[in-house]
């Protein structure tokens, strides 16, 4: 059993009532388990999976020790804001799309 720890940003009720049933709400949108098991964490990920409505401006992200990977951590993550996770020697890093107005103040700096 490893800590797990899941972070929402705009969530609806019947999500944070499911994770706070089953784990501590540390911060707001921050919730924890020290002790949770892996069916239990399987299980919670399939709910909020069916639960989750991708049209709402919400996201829902799920992190726990996982020694069989590089870097020595597992994520999931649902919604948005849109960003891709990617693994760079080990390390996850989040990384999105920029917008048109960075896009131009980098071709400013660039001249």
């Amino acid at each position: 059993m490893a800590m797990t720890v899941a972070v929402t940003r705009n969530s609806p009720g019947r999500i944070r009532g499911l994770l706070a049933s089953v784990m501590c709400e540390v911060a707001p949108g921050v919730y924890t388990a020290p002790r949770m098991s892996v069916g239990v964490r399987d299980r919670l990920w399939a709910i909020l999976e069916d639960w989750f409505h991708p049209a709402g401006d919400h996201s829902i992200l799920l992190t726990w020790p996982d020694s069989k990977l590089p870097g020595g951590q597992a994520v999931r993550g649902l919604g948005i804001p849109k960003k891709e996770l990617a693994n760079h020697h080990g390390i996850y890093l989040a990384r999105r799309p920029l917008s048109d107005e960075e896009l131009r103040r980098m071709g400013a700096n660039n001249r």
